[in-house]
């Protein structure tokens, strides 16, 4: 969950040039956002907030070595820049997270690191909160991590933006099987912004997860997913990340016809309409519907720029894998799945499905 929460959080404050990519990162526009930073490192190759930028959007769009060495580029402009910090520290934990290996624990320690200091060199920065907070419900105690420091980010969140620190507290106590707890914060948080695709990805996302299936059992949760989906999803068809995660919803509600026509209806008015050719992709390949289509939009996901925020390339060919695996194309399934690796040596489904054929 680290990961897709952490791409989703993404911003930068404003800086006294006038080059402000906050409000492109925040919205998920991470193509845009890498395009204007490289233009401002070419007017000024110096400007840390443009490497922080760039690193951020290639974090999103899963290029993760570059998306380190463009955060270390502004951090060595800048150590005290918040935003250089913030960078670092995604970098820094989405680069242990994807090597899976003891020695990534270095690197964690290190992202907590640049976190905390991410939040004292600028208290408002929201994304920071909300990495911090997030991480500290995830690791265990001997790095640092605990619900109670979780918590108390949500508290300092709260006093900056009332909406995202209810929903980080949402997260925290959801991921600490508080269900409960947790469910009026996500309703305070969705009351004041009903519309924010942050906030309705991380409640769908924290309703679906295996913490909360523990705490509500399967049937119930399967039950809440698919309410929710149909009660969130008009008030968001433009906006791709969150229909996303409106489909997505529907799909582990055991709805994968009613989750297909939604993503397909949202299409040609969607903001970002490769998530949802990716997310079509995904519906068929665990489903099994549509499999012709589904491999359709996935060629075309690969054709052209993949928005940020998702599983980017390494997902779209490994689901082009499954399916063609499930129709007998085996040798063109082993080709995909190879692809997928080589863009993600440890792609762990990728890698499976290598290995069974």
């Amino acid at each position: 969950m680290l990961l897709p929460v952490i791409s989703a959080l993404l911003l930068v404050s404003h800086s006294v040039s006038g080059y402000s990519p906050r409000m492109d990162l925040e919205a998920g526009r991470y193509l845009k956002a890498q395009a204007e930073a490289e233009a401002q490192i070419q007017r000024n190759p110096n400007n840390p907030l443009a490497w922080a930028a760039k690193s951020q959007a290639l974090l999103a769009l899963q290029r993760l070595p570059e998306a380190l060495d463009a955060a270390n580029k502004a951090v060595s402009l800048n150590a005290g820049l918040a935003d250089a910090l913030l960078a670092r520290g995604l970098a820094r934990g989405g680069r242990a997270v994807q090597q899976r290996n003891l020695g990534s624990l270095r690197g964690i320690a290190g992202a907590l690191d640049d976190l905390e200091a991410a939040t004292k060199a600028d208290p408002t920065l929201i994304s920071a909160w909300m990495a911090l907070g997030v991480a500290y419900q995830q690791l265990p105690g001997l790095l640092g991590g605990s619900t109670r420091k979780a918590l108390a980010c949500a508290d300092k969140l709260r006093r900056v933006n009332p909406a995202k620190g209810d929903l980080l507290q949402g997260l925290v106590l959801s991921m600490d099987e508080r269900w409960d707890e947790a469910l009026p914060f996500f309703g305070r948080a969705l009351a004041v912004a009903p519309t924010d695709a942050e906030i309705v990805c991380g409640y769908l996302d924290a309703l679906g997860s295996r913490e909360t299936r523990r705490s509500l059992g399967n049937a119930e949760q399967k039950r809440l997913l698919a309410a929710e989906a149909r009660r969130l999803g008009p008030a968001i068809r433009t906006k791709a990340r969150a229909m996303e995660a409106v489909s997505l919803a529907l799909l582990d509600a055991d709805q994968p016809e009613e989750a297909w026509r939604l993503a397909t209806e949202a299409l040609e008015q969607a903001d970002a309409p490769s998530l949802l050719r990716l997310q079509l992709g995904k519906i068929s390949a665990r489903s099994g519907i549509h499999r012709e289509e589904g491999l359709a939009y996935l060629d075309r996901v690969l054709r052209e720029p993949l928005e940020g925020g998702s599983g980017g390339y390494p997902a779209a060919h490994w689901r082009r894998a499954q399916i063609l695996k499930d129709v007998g194309r085996k040798e063109e399934a082993r080709l995909a799945a190879e692809a997928a690796l080589k863009l993600d040596s440890k792609h762990p489904g990728a890698r499976k499905l290598l290995e069974s054929l």
